[in-house]
Order: C-alpha cells, then sequence, then structure tokens
C-alpha cells in the first residue's frame, strides 16, 4: 500500500528524521491560507500529492513568491489528471496539495531502504545524485550508487551508517547527522512493516543541515492487520477502481487492459490462464486469485468484482481444486448469476475435488454457461466468444 508525500513526511517526523514545515490543503483558499500560516515572504513549494513520481516533469510541483499565485497554482491543479511517466494515459487525480516552506539547497543525494529478494534482507541505496530516479541514476551513472546490506540479527549500526555518509562524500559533521538520519528511516521501515522508504532527494541545506525534501513510503499489505494506523492512510482515490473493489472484499485482483475477465484460483493457474487467453488470441481483463477455500459467496463477490471492469465482454472460470471444491465454486456461478444479473457469455473449466458434482450442478442449471473440460479448450471457447460478442455489437 502507497500513501501520500506529506503522509509519509508524518511518520519520518515522529521518528525524528527532520522535514520541512508543510500543510495539507484541499482547496484553492485552503492552500493561500497554509502558505499565510508557514509565514514570512516565501517562496513556497506547492506539491500534487498523488501516488507517483516524476509530479515536477509533469507539472505537479511549483515555487510560488506570493500566497496569491499559490491559490492560482492550486486553482488550475485541483480536480485534473497529473499524467506523469509513471502512470498510465489517465493518470491519478489531484485532491489535495501540500505547501511547504522553501528550502535553501545547497546538494541533492538520494536514500532509499528497500527489499532486497536475492539477499533476503533490507537494503540501503544511496548516491551523490538526488532529485533523479533511481532507474535513470542505475542507467546514467551506476558508479554513483552506493549499496548496504542490513543484518536483521543487528540492525543499522553507527559505523555502517557512518561509511556510507563517507562514500556519499560528506564532511564530518554532516557523517554525524547522516547517522541519525539514517537510523530513524531504519526504525520506521522496520517498525511499521514498510516494504520501501525513500527519500528524494535527501538536501544539504546552505547551513549544512540534512532535511527530507520528499519522502515515499510503501507498506506489505499482508501486515495491515497489525498497522491499523498506517492502514488508515490508505486513499482509495489514487487506486485503480476495479483493484480498491477488490481489495474491499478481500480478492487478489490486478487489473488489465483485456476484454476477457479472469475467475481462477492460485496465482500460478492464473498466470498460465492468462497466457493461454493470450495464446488462443485474446486479452485478459485481468489477474484475480479467489484463493483457497472460496464460498459459493466469495465466488459471486469474484464475478462482482471482474464486472466492475466495464471493458469485459466474457468471463472464464478455471479451477484445479484442492482445498477448493469444484461444487461450491459452481454453486458459487449460479449464485452470481441470480444476485449479479450476468448478461455475458460464462466459460467455466472444472477439475480437482468433487469435479463430477461441480460439473452436474453447472449441467442442470439450465443456464447458458459454457463448459471445457481443458485450460486450452477453455481459452480458445473465451476467445471466440468474446470475438462473436464483437462482431454482435
Amino acid at each position: 500500500m502507497d500513501i501520500h508525500e506529506h503522509q509519509a513526511k508524518e511518520i519520518l517526523k515522529g521518528f525524528g528524521v527532520p522535514v520541512p514545515r508543510g500543510i495539507v490543503a484541499y482547496s484553492p483558499e485552503q492552500a493561500a491560507y497554509a502558505a499565510r500560516e508557514l509565514g514570512g515572504k516565501g517562496p513556497w513549494v506547492v506539491k500534487a500529492q498523488v501516488h507517483s513520481g516524476g509530479r515536477g516533469e509533469a507539472g505537479g510541483v511549483k515555487l510560488c513568491k506570493s500566497d496569491a499565485e499559490v491559490a492560482d497554482y492550486a486553482k488550475s491543479l485541483l480536480g485534473t489528471q497529473l499524467v506523469t511517466k509513471q502512470t498510465d494515459a489517465n493518470g491519478k487525480g489531484v485532491y489535495r496539495l501540500y505547501v511547504e516552506e522553501a528550502s535553501d539547497i545547497a546538494q541533492e543525494l538520494y536514500l532509499g531502504f528497500v527489499l532486497d529478494r536475492k539477499t533476503e534482507r533490507i537494503m540501503i541505496v544511496a548516491s551523490g545524485h538526488g532529485g533523479m530516479e533511481i532507474e535513470d541514476l542505475a542507467h546514467e551513472d551506476p558508479d554513483s550508487l552506493v549499496r548496504s546490506v542490513i543484518d536483521p540479527a543487528v540492525g543499522l549500526r553507527e559505523y555502517q551508517a557512518r561509511d556510507i555518509g563517507f562514500r556519499l562524500g560528506l564532511d564530518g559533521k554532516q557523517v554525524n547527522q547522516f547517522v541519525t538520519f539514517l537510523q530513524a528511516c531504519y526504525r520506521a521501515y522496520r517498525d511499521l512493516d514498510a516494504m520501501m522508504v525513500e527519500i528524494n532527494p535527501l538536501v544539504i541545506t546552505r547551513q549544512g543541515s540534512l532535511i527530507a525534501l520528499d519522502a515515499k513510503m510503501s507498506f506489505d499489505t499482508n501486515a495491515l492487520y497489525r498497522r491499523p494506523q498506517v492502514e488508515a492512510l490508505r486513499d482509495p482515490s489514487q487506486e485503480d477502481p476495479r483493484e480498491a473493489f477488490a481489495a474491499d472484499h478481500g480478492l487478489a485482483y490486478v487489473g488489465l487492459d483485456g476484454d476477457i475477465g479472469c475467475i481462477i484460483n492460485g496465482a500460478g493457474l492464473a498466470m498460465a490462464s492468462m497466457d493461454m487467453i493470450q495464446l488462443a488470441g485474446g486479452q485478459p481483463a485481468n489477474f484475480l486469485d479467489i484463493g483457497g477455500g472460496a464460498s459459493p459467496e466469495r465466488v459471486c463477490q469474484a464475478f462482482r468484482t471482474v464486472l466492475s471492469d466495464k471493458n469485459v465482454s466474457v468471463i472464464l472460470v478455471n479451477i484445479f481444486a484442492g482445498i477448493n471444491r469444484c461444487d461450491w465454486i459452481a454453486k458459487g456461478v449460479i449464485q452470481a448469476y441470480k444476485e449479479v444479473g450476468i448478461d455475458l457469455p460464462v466459460v467455466v473449466r472444472l477439475s480437482g475435488t468433487n469435479v463430477e458434482e461441480g460439473q452436474k450442478i453447472i449441467r442442470e442449471s439450465g443456464l447458458p454457461i459454457i463448459s471445457a473440460d481443458t485450460l486450452a479448450e477453455a481459452a480458445d471457447r473465451a476467445v471466440a466468444a468474446a470475438s462473436q460478442k464483437i462482431a454482435a455489437e
């Protein structure tokens, strides 16, 4: 789960990370008031709060020299869709802004904490060149990247943090600040089950202080049950509406661009099913794993989730039952017809536990369900049904 910049800064500030003063605004009037509340004669930096990097290049960040300029910029930005190189063509909706005091920047650094799956450890990635995306840094100047793996048995030690600071070219006074800064970020990552903490840029002011000028945090969704204070920061407006709907119903769902909706159990089978759909000449509309032990009610919710995508023209149900039971799935399909009002072709392939009973329920339902015995056959029939629907329209 991702959160906004202002939320990440508030969290990091609580762990001792220095951040510029800022105020969230939801209207042009609030933005202008925030600038006056921050005091001084400006300038102020106004930032679109969206779950995406590259905001500055897309026009989502501006240095304003008066509160009137802050209000005008806020008016032009709020309610728009900000398209960055990290979003799709639809962009992300801008519904809140962050008005922040400007910093006197002498140098920009990059700092990130990520989970390195190769070493199964938290890794620190740092660079003396801040303000750039890490992908660009790795491509344009790979030698500038400093990497250091944290041993979970002892955590981030001072000598390790000092070594990173010296490798970035910091002087003695700055290194001491950097050690405190780094340890605070690590505590936030560890204590809140984060997946990423990124400070980009981490700036050194002309007065020699270190400040997190921008911040991103993402969290392990599977750990949110024990982090209610983090889960409360979720912003559904920044999520794919289909994925937000699925998350609210406990389903593993990823929206895609095709028209064949998929309801499948098991991530591996779901990936194989999408491959078979493409091999048959079609395009999957989603990844959806209903998981093990799916009740008829859960299957019915899966249908609602898939049908929330208006591009879906056919639904493919592919179940290889183990913990699941084919009769449960079949009953869920019938229940979905009654409760959801399905008017699209539905292809069902069942295999595994209680398959004969499940197939019997489908046959005797009297519903126009297309049955298939194999994955390849199911994919072919789903693609054929989609083509016929398009031709009929």
